[in-house]
């Protein structure tokens, strides 16, 4: 049971640590996962929860129809959240920076994250959205959309393979114009 506890702390470590420009804090605050049912595998280190699955820890809310978390020989964990067929797999996260900055991302098929890297990928219909309170300042939509959270780096590409092709459709991007308060 203590080995099965450790895991999960890991887990959630993992996901909290992997949001986009995440807000320090939710490292330290307690993690509630809910789900219809979970299986776990000490052997492959695989673990799995089902149905309506909602991650929460601090600012950061996680929701898809599945969740499979493995484990390589390293420690490092490799997290996909899995979205219902005709609905997104979804994330939101308060980000540092500022009183109300926030952070969310969806995609149609599956959410990926990876702990070594500190990479997520968003595979079909993906969009990620950067705001201030309710509104939206900055907006990337693509087939398949990488985020490196250590270099604050977006790759948008127009098909779920993560290469664009000619002919396969258009990535999309929402730029909104800055205001500085700091102006006369």
């Amino acid at each position: 049971m203590k080995q099965l506890h450790a895991w999960f702390i890991l887990l959630i470590g993992m996901a909290a640590a992997g949001s986009s420009l995440a807000e320090k804090a939710d490292m330290t605050k307690p993690t509630n996962i809910e789900a219809n049912q979970m299986a776990y595998d000490d052997v492959k280190q695989i673990n799995t929860f089902t149905g309506d699955v909602v991650l929460t820890r601090g600012t950061l809310i996680l929701k898809a129809d599945r969740m499979v978390v493995t484990q390589d020989p390293a420690g490092y964990q490799y997290a996909t959240v899995y979205a219902k067929r005709g609905e997104k797999a979804t994330f939101r996260q308060k980000r540092d920076g500022g009183p109300n900055l926030w952070i969310e991302g969806e995609a149609a098929d599956r959410i990926e994250y990876d702990t070594k890297t500190e990479v997520a990928k968003f595979y079909v219909n993906a969009k990620i959205r950067l705001l201030e309170g309710a509104s939206p300042t900055d907006e990337v939509e693509g087939e398949f959309i990488s985020y490196d959270s250590k270099q604050e780096f977006y790759s948008v590409n127009n098909t779920p393979s993560s290469t664009s092709k000619a002919g396969a459709g258009r990535i999309k991007a929402i730029i909104q114009p800055r205001n500085d308060t700091k102006a006369p």
